[in-house]
Order: structure tokens, then C-alpha cells, then sequence
């Protein structure tokens, strides 16, 4: 059975506090997980999630700051202590390639899984696959940082009446999928496009290009909302993003669930994120993340 949500590892910014650990979040789709910017405490926090090496098939890092990239060390070498048996593909800004080696080779262990160093050089595709398209497009951060977007291929869905109507059922379906017209009959004349579900990853980065291009049609969305907006002046200064500005870049993105993340440790009351996001005109689903938390991508909407 496929399987498409996200399970979240950590929320905070800058420091870990007591109730959130530094940044993690692991995608799973289908068969298939991703996880993005693994900081201090992720080994841990995949335990207590029930994630296992295992799960773990590509890992993509925004930028080289410590709450976004620290775990790599743990994460890479509990792949090879367990013996991942799947290639594991790592992607990260191509300027940081030092950071990742220092990551990588910290302590001495056991090399005895296949990590393919997959460094982003520019915006575009890093990966196709039959079940997705990997993007990364360049954010607005004092040091180099990517954002990571997966858009599924768009498929079809077969009408029932038009189907009937054409006097075709049973395995002729099929046939008509495979090969594209029967008996005369194609495939257009009764089906629909099936929109492919689309994910986008946000992190550390002021309003810019990158966000909206990222954001734009995602049925899920998992963006940075480090301050809250009263304090836009610091957000722009050290290039984050407040929740009224992730809430207003969703809403004009057609974003169908909205997830807010990276929280300063400055601010006591998480719901407050949630109400500067609505008041900027988002109305979809909103989740303020918390450690541990599972998110599945919203049900397909036609």
C-alpha cells in the first residue's frame, strides 16, 4: 500500500529547546523516503518516530547552517552501520561540498553503503523518476540555500460512463490504457487528466523568486515561518520569513495544505503563527508543526 505523508523530526530555529528538536523531516512517498536537512538530535528523533535507515533513499539539504545539516554525521553513518541495502543519493549546494566531506568523514566507521554525492550547481531537475521529478530552486539566505520540490507525472483517470458508453469494460480497460485507442475508441474520449500531486520543502530564506516557484500549485507545502511578523525587520535582516509572509506566498501559490515550521524559541504561543498566516489570506489547511507529527498529502482533488 503507498504511502504519502510527512513525518516531522524537529522545529526549532537556531537551537534545539525542550519541546523541539533541531530541524528533520523525512517524505515519504510510495516506497520511497526523502529526508530533508537533518540537524543535531535526527538518529534520535527518527527512533522515536519509527524511522529507519532504511527508509531513507535520497537526503537533500537546504543550506550548510548547523540546525539544517549537523545530523548528517549520524544519519550516514547509521545507513552504513545498518547496512542499507538500496543506494542512498545526497544532495546539498555545491558550494558547501567541504561542509558535507567534514560531515561525512567526522569519526572513523565502516563505509559499506553506495552515498552518492549529488552536489546543486543551479536551479532545475536533479532527479526524474517513474514516480516523481526532483527539483531545487536557489532561496534568498546569507549563505548558499536551495529549496526542493517533487511534482509526481501528471496521469489519467477513467471515466466510468464514458466507458460505458463505448461498450468497453474488463480487461479491455486496460488494454485501451496500455495501448491507447481500441476499436477505434481513444483513450482521451474517456478519461481525464489526473493532476500529479506536487510537494515543496522552504527553509532559511527571505520573499524572493525561489519561494513562489517552489510554492506554486503544491498540495503540500513545509515552509519556514522563524518570526512572527511583527519582527519582519530581524526576519529580512538575517533572511528568514514571518508566518503572515508564508501564509500570503501559499495563498497566491494555490497551496492546498500549508505546514509552518522552524520556529524562533523567542515566541511562547505556536498558534500564534497559525493566525498571521490566516490573516494574510491563506484559507487551505494549515499545520504548525510539532516534533513527531505525521502529515499525509491531502487527498487528490479531482
Amino acid at each position: 500500500m503507498s504511502v504519502r505523508e510527512l513525518v516531522v523530526l524537529g522545529t526549532a530555529s537556531q537551537v534545539p529547546t525542550r519541546h523541539r528538536n533541531h530541524n528533520g523531516y523525512l517524505l515519504r512517498w510510495d516506497g520511497e523516503g526523502l529526508l530533508f536537512d537533518p540537524g543535531e538530535g535526527t538518529q534520535r528523533q527518527m527512533l522515536r518516530a519509527g524511522v529507519a535507515a532504511h527508509d531513507i533513499n535520497r537526503i537533500c539539504v537546504t543550506h550548510f547552517h548547523g540546525d539544517h545539516s549537523l545530523g548528517l554525521a549520524g544519519v550516514i553513518q547509521r545507513i552504513n552501520l545498518d547496512q542499507v541495502p538500496h543506494q542512498v543519493t545526497a544532495h546539498y549546494p555545491a558550494s558547501g561540498q567541504h561542509f558535507f566531506e567534514r560531515l561525512r568523514y567526522a569519526t572513523a566507521y565502516r563505509e559499506s553503503v553506495p552515498l552518492t554525492e549529488a552536489p546543486v550547481t543551479d536551479d532545475g531537475v536533479l532527479a526524474r523518476t517513474p514516480a516523481y521529478t526532483l527539483e531545487a530552486h536557489r532561496l534568498s539566505h546569507p549563505v548558499e540555500s536551495y529549496g526542493y520540490r517533487l511534482v509526481e507525472p501528471d496521469g489519467r483517470r477513467m471515466i466510468p460512463a464514458l466507458l460505458a458508453e463505448h461498450g468497453i469494460g474488463g480487461p479491455d480497460v486496460g488494454r485501451l490504457q496500455r495501448e491507447g485507442t481500441l476499436n477505434g475508441v481513444t483513450l482521451d474520449e474517456v478519461s481525464e487528466i489526473r493532476r500529479g500531486q506536487r510537494f515543496a520543502f522552504v527553509m532559511d530564506t527571505r520573499l524572493c523568486t525561489g519561494v513562489r516557484t517552489l510554492a506554486e500549485g503544491c498540495d503540500l507545502l513545509v515552509i519556514e515561518s522563524t518570526f512572527l511578523d511583527e519582527d519582519e525587520r530581524l526576519a529580512t535582516e538575517y533572511g528568514h520569513l514571518t508566518a503572515g509572509q508564508a501564509g500570503r506566498a501559499a495563498h497566491e501559490a494555490g497551496v492546498r495544505h500549508l505546514v509552518l515550521t522552524h520556529f524562533s524559541q523567542r515566541y511562547p504561543d505556536p498558534d500564534e503563527f497559525e493566525r498571521q498566516a490566516r490573516a494574510a489570506g491563506f484559507d487551505g489547511e494549515v499545520t504548525v508543526a510539532a516534533d513527531l507529527v505525521r502529515v499525509p498529502l491531502p487527498k487528490r482533488s479531482c
